[in-house]
């Protein structure tokens, strides 16, 4: 018995999920779902979800709206846009979405977050922003600590 044919295909699947999370990259402000994604790849959509999962820790969708969320405050922290213009800006359809999704990640509404980034980021290159105000991946942003009485 080999466990070659077994380690071909892993290998495969691999450089096919990287293609699939470097179209994510790019085309991030696009209508993407996992089934496109998916063709895209030659793969079902559920093997595509499992596997995405499996590598990255994340499902696709989740790493999408992660992507969009990164864009998004970056777009925030420049204060030209609304937060309207934001949310159409990097792909969301959905304000009401693009607000839950975006306080799970970051803590704060995105209104919230264009008032206090404005401020927090003054002087500081954009590079460096981004990295101090990257999302929390693969979990929510903590909450405000309860006060014990």
């Amino acid at each position: 018995m080999s466990s070659r044919p077994a380690t071909a295909q892993h290998l495969s699947d691999l450089a096919r999920l990287r293609r699939v999370r470097d179209r994510i990259d790019r085309e991030y402000a696009q209508p993407l779902d996992v089934e496109a994604l998916a063709r895209g790849v030659h793969m079902s959509a559920g093997h595509l979800s499992r596997q995405f999962r499996l590598a990255y820790g994340e499902s696709p969708y989740g790493y999408l709206m992660t992507r969009r969320i990164e864009r998004a405050m970056a777009l925030l922290r420049r204060g030209d846009l609304s937060v309207t213009e934001v949310c159409f800006a990097v792909g969301c359809s959905s304000l009401g979405t693009f607000s839950t999704r975006f306080t799970e990640l970051v803590g704060v509404p995105p209104s919230v977050y264009r008032r206090q980034a404005a401020h927090a980021t003054v002087g500081m290159p954009s590079c460096v922003a981004k990295q101090v105000t990257r999302p929390i991946r693969n979990r929510e942003a903590p909450g405000p600590e309860p006060h014990l009485a």
